[in-house]
């Protein structure tokens, strides 16, 4: 997505990926990994801005900071989206290396999981301190 001339670099069936016409199974498949990880992690992310929300809005000044975790956390999955978009750009398309060879690599999101991963690891460990703190 924020790629220097990636429509340039992409290549499926020697088109640039501006310029290619997908067959109804492509399209479909490019459309199903969409929904299904673009979708997800944008719902969630919405999702997480609309909790805090409702946590900043309706609750009493003390109960701010896990309101604000809740955005934080929100705008950290959002970003973790736009790298699984990045990552779906290679999945579907080869790239031509500096040498000239044509690469058709396949890439798991393993990288997005660690991602995600250690961002709710966090977002727990502090919704958790927060929730001592009140108490204490």
């Amino acid at each position: 997505m924020f790629e220097a001339r990636a429509a340039d670099r992409y290549h499926l069936r020697a088109h640039r990926a501006r310029s290619v016409v997908l067959t109804n199974d492509e399209l479909v498949e490019v459309r199903a990994a969409q929904r299904t990880f673009e979708g997800a992690y944008i719902r969630t992310a919405l999702s997480q801005f609309s909790f805090a929300l409702v946590v900043l809005k309706i609750f009493t000044s003390e109960f701010y900071s896990i309101g604000a975790l809740f955005a934080i956390y929100g705008a950290g999955v959002l970003f973790t989206s736009l790298l699984r978009r990045q990552q779906g750009n290679r999945q579907f398309f080869s790239e031509i290396g500096e040498d000239g060879l044509n690469r058709k690599k396949f890439r798991t999101s393993g990288n997005v999981v660690v991602v995600l991963t250690a961002l709710s690891l966090a977002a727990y460990a502090g919704l958790l301190g927060l929730t001592l703190k009140l108490s204490g």
